[in-house]
């Protein structure tokens, strides 16, 4: 199995199931004509985002912490297919139960980008692109980013609750 040609795929279907949300967020804007009425839950994509894109930028053009093993002489930490796949599948997680009310649906599809996860983390090492400490930290950067991103929601949905408790 070429496993750079698998992980490049699941890469390419986290991106495309982030333009679906991208893609919500943007009708919303249009149809309510403003971007104060876009659901928080699609709001709340920007600034994990942000700071993974950020991150990817420091660790491949300035802190240089490690080569790959395969010897190409690129930088390899933290794994950004995995921290990539990873952030976007995590935050997708985390917004379904706004978007998609029917529970196994939801659970199927939590499993299914927990494997695809999983298949992108196995990869990149056996793919010989990797360490696997690379992995770890891209993973470990993942979960900081979706905290961010629940954290975000959490707050204006408290924020929100309680405006509406005042009025």
């Amino acid at each position: 199995m070429q496993w750079d040609k698998v992980t490049d795929i699941i890469l390419a279907t986290a991106l495309a199931v982030l333009a679906v949300f991208a893609g919500l967020g943007l009708y919303q804007w249009i149809a309510r004509k403003s971007l104060k009425n876009v659901d928080l839950h699609l709001k709340a994509f920007i600034p994990p985002l942000a700071l993974m894109t950020l991150t990817y930028i420091i660790f491949d053009k300035f802190i240089i912490l490690s080569l790959r093993p395969d010897g190409s002489g690129e930088p390899s930490f933290p794994s950004t297919h995995s921290m990539v796949v990873t952030t976007i599948f995590l935050i997708v997680m985390l917004a379904l139960p706004r978007y998609v009310k029917q529970k196994p649906l939801r659970i199927t599809l939590d499993i299914v980008m927990t494997i695809l996860i999983i298949l992108v983390s196995i990869g990149r090492i056996a793919a010989g692109k990797h360490w696997p400490t690379d992995v770890v930290c891209g993973l470990v950067f993942a979960a900081i980013f979706a905290g961010i991103y629940y954290l975000l929601v959490k707050k204006g949905s408290s924020n929100a609750k309680h405006l509406h408790e005042n009025h």
